[in-house]
């Protein structure tokens, strides 16, 4: 079984800033990853109704860390589990847990990958295309090749070398379209 990943919201960086929101699916999971700030919360819940996806069917929400840019419109979600490098959170429920090799689905995992934060975590989806990584390790295909935000640039390349040797098809970034790794 693979997973069907849709990007919802194209994100930027430059005078303004969004993150670039996806959805993933499989069997039963129904996952947004970053829901954050936007020009307008259409832009993530028409893409969601086009595709046939009321925001109450969302069962899980992954947070690539706390930066206010990837966490704004989580409340869209309001019947989601929360999933960040630490923990799950639903209503009143916090269970710990690390988000490292954490599963989501057969096809959706978490990896940790720190660098732009010490708690960066990246979404790894099998899909029938190869594995895609959602992940903050590069703002868009464009770069920058130096984070300006990175709590630690060395971490950061490190955990680009061992993202890229699990050889992705593609790779979704903080603020941009997808691209395919060189």
């Amino acid at each position: 079984m693979t997973a069907r990943l849709d990007v919802l919201a194209e994100g930027y960086a430059d005078d303004r800033v969004a993150s670039t929101v996806v959805l993933v699916r499989e069997g039963d999971a129904v996952i947004v990853v970053d829901p954050g700030m936007v020009a307008r919360r259409s832009l993530i819940l028409d893409p969601l109704a086009v595709l046939g996806v009321d925001p109450r069917q969302v069962t899980d929400v992954v947070f690539s860390h706390h930066h206010p840019d990837h966490t704004l419109n989580a409340a869209l979600f309001a019947e989601a589990r929360f999933h960040d490098h630490r923990a799950i959170y639903q209503d009143d429920v916090w269970i710990d847990r690390e988000a490292d090799g954490f599963e989501l689905g057969p096809s959706v995992r978490l990896k940790a990958t720190p660098g732009h934060s010490a708690e960066d975590i990246t979404t790894l989806v099998e899909t029938d295309g190869g594995l895609v990584a959602w992940t903050h390790l590069w703002w868009s295909a464009d770069g920058p090749d130096i984070d300006p935000l990175a709590e630690d640039q060395r971490v950061l390349e490190a955990s680009r070398a061992e993202l890229l040797a699990l050889r992705p098809a593609l790779v979704v970034p903080g603020h941009g379209s997808p691209f395919r790794p060189a």
